[in-house]
């Protein structure tokens, strides 16, 4: 594409910022969900099998949706489908706020879920085409802005908690922050080639080996990911015994050092290489969880929780930098086929850590995604389209 005949708003450093927004409004309702699990978890009285079984609703809207967001990202173009999602995932936060039995939990959940990965899908093919239009390895930043507005999230969270503001109030002053965001930045998003957009492909196509792996170590980082998101607070809250005011600090720290990890994964991917940054990603993250996990006090386990966040913070986008370079899909198809992959990591850990709770306890389940996160070093090595 010549990105020439763009007009000055649409310039490069237009164009990064305008899909860094989108990465930001997609981490702020994320974490905004995510820092009230507990309060909602109490408000509806369920157990810890319960929650994890309530949990697995999110990823299987995410998994639904995965072939038909590919298609329609490439069919539309990414720069319709990243303002359709996200306007709609914000919508449905608010609804996950008004729940008041189990039931309607899950639904909401399944269509956050949906809309969340239509976004993520939309925003990270305009975040490859921008980076291809830079010609350097930006996609951690990104990421980053995703992650700090999970932390900005999180913090936004335990302030509300803290003065004892409901979810409901507090997702629709998040959505409304949302909307603002969106609706300024989508003018200035990647213009969709008209080959890119209503481009003739299969809605389910196989992965060829080189995704598959890609896949695979995106499903080891999802796995530790999906646990921080959901489980950090209670497993403060259960495994640790820190006081109900400070349940949110294992997720505070986790956001944390992933932001930090991710505005430095560029510069470190650069000079590492981006395999030996993959074997250092899966080292800490197995290093921080077994910290954790064997020493459950406030001090070790917030240590622990650090290692973790650092570790998985340049993780996808590594991956999804990397999905970009395939020769054999679209941007859209690729990231569809690796997301799906990954995300089963993101299905089966939040559940599944609830299930070995129910028969064993906390620590047991994040030792067991300790060792899952740690093959994240091995499968690296094996990953041709990282070089």
């Amino acid at each position: 594409m010549n990105y020439s005949i763009f007009a000055p708003s649409d310039s490069r450093r237009y164009l990064r910022w305008a899909v860094a927004a989108f990465f930001f409004v997609q981490g702020l309702s994320f974490a905004a969900w995510a820092s009230r699990i507990p309060d909602i978890k109490n408000m509806l009285h369920l157990t810890e099998g319960g929650l994890g079984t309530v949990l697995l609703a999110l990823p299987l809207g995410l998994m639904a949706s995965l072939p038909i967001s590919g298609w329609m990202v490439t069919h539309y173009g990414s720069k319709k489908m990243v303002l359709i999602g996200a306007v709609l995932y914000a919508i449905t936060l608010t609804f996950i706020g008004f729940v008041t039995r189990t039931e309607q939990l899950v639904i909401a959940l399944f269509a956050f879920g949906l809309w969340g990965n239509l976004t993520n899908i939309a925003v990270n093919t305009q975040a490859v085409a921008v980076e291809q239009v830079y010609g350097k390895s930006i996609m951690a930043s990104f990421h980053g802005l995703w992650s700090l507005a999970g932390f900005v999230s999180a913090m936004i969270g335990s302030l509300f908690i803290s003065v004892h503001i409901p979810p409901h109030i507090h997702f629709i002053v998040i959505a409304l922050i949302a909307f603002a965001i969106i609706f300024t930045a989508y003018k200035h998003t990647m213009p969709d080639t008209e080959k890119e957009a209503g481009e003739d492909q299969p809605m389910f196509v196989k992965p060829d080996r080189d995704l598959l792996i890609l896949g695979l170590i995106g499903f080891c980082a999802m796995v530790c990911e999906g646990a921080m998101f959901d489980w950090s607070g209670v497993y403060f809250q259960e495994a640790v015994h820190v006081p109900a005011s400070m349940t949110t600090l294992g997720y505070v720290a986790f956001m944390g050092t992933m932001t930090g990890g991710r505005f430095a994964g560029d510069w470190l991917a650069n000079r590492l290489g981006r395999r030996k940054m993959l074997q250092l990603s899966g080292t800490l993250m197995g290093t921080g969880l077994a910290i954790a996990v064997a020493f459950p006090t406030l001090i070790t386990a917030t240590l622990g929780f650090l290692l973790v966040g650092f570790g998985v913070s340049s993780v996808v986008p590594l991956v999804y930098s990397a999905t970009g370079r395939s020769k054999t899909m679209s941007a859209g198809m690729a990231l569809a086929a690796v997301s799906s992959i990954s995300f089963i990591g993101f299905l089966i850990g939040p559940p599944l850590i609830g299930i070995v709770a129910q028969f064993a306890n906390l620590r047991w389940s994040f030792a067991i995604v300790g060792v899952l996160a740690t093959l994240t070093a091995y499968l690296s090595t094996k990953a041709r389209l990282i070089d």
